[in-house]
């Protein structure tokens, strides 16, 4: 299967694509996750875009990009990261982390990076450098750990 990628700020996106990103966010952390959330904050208009598409051009996977200041004072911030539940147990999840640092450290330079992850995910994103800061929280009704990679 092979798969695409494009990183672009909100301002470049086309009406179709940020729909499919909405379409496959909502699918996973609304829906799959039975969890209802406000999912469409205001922060997606000053963010960067990861969009992983398949060959029939539908968006299997996707990340936001936050500059610092938007969600943490002084850190870059990654979230939203989605991967559809077709796509997963494979790489892709992966790939959508290398691609979102790359772009990070490209875009910013060397820059920390804050996350609030999913307490069951932590160790996918330890693999990718982060570490717990010790602040553990419930959002939404999920246990989630705040992770910085520096």
């Amino acid at each position: 299967m092979g798969f695409s990628w494009q990183i672009k700020h909100y301002s470049e996106l086309s009406v179709d694509e940020f729909h499919d990103i909405l379409q496959l966010r909502i699918e996973v952390f609304v829906v799959e996750q039975n969890c209802p959330y406000q999912e469409v904050d205001g922060k997606d208009k000053d963010s960067f875009h990861v969009i992983c598409s398949d060959e029939k051009n539908q968006v299997c996977a996707t990340a936001r990009i936050l500059p610092n200041g938007i969600y943490y004072p002084d850190d870059v911030a990654i979230g939203r990261v989605v991967v559809h539940k077709k796509n997963r147990g494979a790489t892709l999840g992966h790939e959508l982390m290398r691609e979102s640092l790359a772009f990070i450290s490209k875009q910013f330079g060397a820059t920390s990076i804050r996350i609030s992850a999913q307490e069951h995910l932590s160790n996918y994103y330890q693999s990718h450098g982060f570490i717990e800061t010790g602040k553990a929280y419930l959002e939404d009704g999920i246990p989630h750990v705040e992770m910085l990679r520096k």
